[in-house]
C-alpha cells in the first residue's frame, strides 16, 4: 500500500512532461501561395453615362389651340409623316375664309383700276386728258396690284398655318407617352411645353464625362505613339447595362464637347451603338468601358496577398525552407482583382494570401498551391 502514492505521482510526472513536449512542438500551418505572374496587361476604365437616341426630337404645336384627337399609340413605332395630333383648326378656317375675301376684294379694284386705265391712255395720246390724269391711273392700278399680292400671301399664311393644325412625325422612331391628351390646350412654338418625343433607336447615343487628367493624358499618350490629334475613334468601346451584363454591340467614339465643363472640370465624349434588337433606350444609365492603358509584361500579384502599411507595401515570399519572408514591393496600378508590382519581386515567385493572419518567418508553412487567372476581372479558381 506505500507504493501504490509513488507510483502515482511518478505516473502524473512522466504524464505531465509528456504533455508540455506535445503543447511546444508547433504545427505547421496551411497557408495558400500563387505564383507571381507576368502579362501584357490592357487596362480597362468604366464611365457612366446616359443612353440617347440617335435622333430624339421634340413634338410643339405651332398654334395655340385645343388639341381635339391623336392618331398613335404611345410607345410605339411611328413613320416619318404619320400624323400624331389635330389642333382645333375653327379659327385658322375662319382666317382662310376672311383672307379670301380681301383677296376677292382685292381683285376687283385692280380690274377697276385696270379699266380706268385703259381708258385714260388713249385719252392722254389724243391730249384729252392730262398726263397727271394718266400717272393717278398708271398709280392707282399699280397699289391695287400690290393688295392683290398682299392678300394672295396672307391667304397663304393662313392655309399653311391650317397645316400646323396637323401634327406629323418629323422621323421614323419611337413616340414616347403623351404630355397633352384630348382638350387639352397646348401653346405654340417654344414658349409651350412639348407635346411628346420621338426617339429613332436604331443607333443609340451614350454621352459620358471623363475627367479633365484623363482627357490629358489621352493627348499625350496619342502624340507618343506617332498619332495626329487626341483621337480614340479606333478604341472598342463596351456597354455594361443595369443588370451587370454585357451590352452584345461594340460601339465607337464619334465626337467630343468642344469644351472642358468649368464646372465640373470634365470633357463630355460620345459614343455609337447598333441597337438593331432595340434592347437600348433613351433615359437608360450605364457603364461604358473601353481600354485606356496597356502594361508590357507587368509583373502581377492578387491584391490579397499585397500588405498595406501606411505608405510601406509588402508581400510574403515562400523561400526554399518553406518559410515565409516578407519583401517590401513597389505597386503600380491596381486591375481587376490584381496588383501591378513595380519593383521588388519577379514572375515565378511564390506569394502567400495570408489575410490577416499572423506569420512568423522562423517557422515552417505547408504551402498549398492555388491557380490564380491573371485578367482584369480574375478570381479564385
Amino acid at each position: 500500500m506505500g507504493l501504490f502514492p509513488i507510483a502515482l505521482v511518478s505516473a502524473v510526472v512522466f504524464s505531465g512532461c509528456k504533455d508540455e513536449k506535445t503543447a511546444a512542438a508547433p504545427m505547421i500551418p496551411d497557408v495558400n501561395v500563387v505564383e507571381a505572374g507576368q502579362m501584357t496587361v490592357p487596362v480597362y476604365s468604366d464611365y457612366v453615362g446616359e443612353t440617347y437616341g440617335i435622333s430624339d426630337v421634340n413634338i410643339r404645336s405651332r398654334l395655340s389651340g385645343y388639341v381635339v384627337s391623336m392618331h398613335f399609340k404611345e410607345g410605339q413605332t411611328v413613320q416619318k409623316g404619320q400624323l400624331l395630333y389635330v389642333v382645333d383648326d375653327r379659327n385658322i378656317q375662319a382666317n382662310i375664309d376672311a383672307a379670301e375675301a380681301r383677296l376677292a376684294e382685292a381683285k376687283t379694284y385692280m380690274v377697276r383700276a385696270k379699266a380706268d386705265l385703259d381708258r385714260v391712255e388713249p385719252l392722254t395720246r389724243m391730249n384729252a386728258l392730262s398726263q397727271r390724269d394718266l400717272d393717278a391711273a398708271v398709280a392707282t392700278y399699280n397699289a391695287t396690284r400690290a393688295q392683290v399680292s398682299a392678300a394672295e400671301a396672307a391667304l397663304r399664311n393662313a392655309k399653311i398655318d391650317l397645316g400646323f393644325t396637323r401634327i406629323t412625325s418629323p422621323i421614323t422612331g419611337v413616340i414616347g407617352l403623351s404630355k397633352v391628351l384630348v382638350g387639352d390646350f397646348v401653346t405654340q412654338g417654344a414658349m409651350g411645353e412639348p407635346l411628346n418625343t420621338v426617339s429613332a433607336i436604331g443607333e443609340m447615343r451614350v454621352r459620358f464625362p471623363i475627367a479633365e487628367a484623363e482627357y490629358l493624358r489621352f493627348v499625350k499618350k496619342a502624340r507618343e505613339v506617332g498619332k495626329t490629334g487626341a483621337s480614340i475613334a479606333s478604341v472598342p468601346v463596351k456597354l455594361v447595362l443595369g443588370d451587370n451584363t454585357e451590352f452584345s454591340e461594340t460601339g465607337r467614339i464619334d465626337l467630343a464637347n468642344r469644351q472642358i465643363d468649368p464646372e465640373t472640370g470634365s470633357l463630355t465624349l460620345q459614343a455609337v451603338f447598333k441597337n438593331d434588337d432595340r434592347l437600348l433606350r433613351p433615359g437608360q444609365y450605364v457603364k461604358v468601358r473601353f481600354q485606356t492603358e496597356e502594361y508590357k509584361d507587368a509583373i502581377m500579384v492578387p491584391q490579397s496577398a499585397v500588405n498595406q502599411l501606411q505608405s510601406i507595401y509588402q508581400v510574403f515570399v515562400l523561400g526554399d525552407s518553406s518559410k515565409l519572408q516578407p519583401r517590401v514591393i513597389k505597386p503600380g496600378a491596381r486591375v481587376g482583382s490584381n496588383w501591378i508590382v513595380e519593383s521588388g519581386l519577379q514572375a515565378g515567385e511564390k506569394v502567400a494570401i495570408v489575410g490577416s493572419a499572423a506569420i512568423n518567418p522562423k517557422f515552417p508553412v505547408k504551402p498549398v498551391a492555388m491557380n490564380w487567372n491573371y485578367d482584369s476581372t480574375s478570381r479564385n479558381q
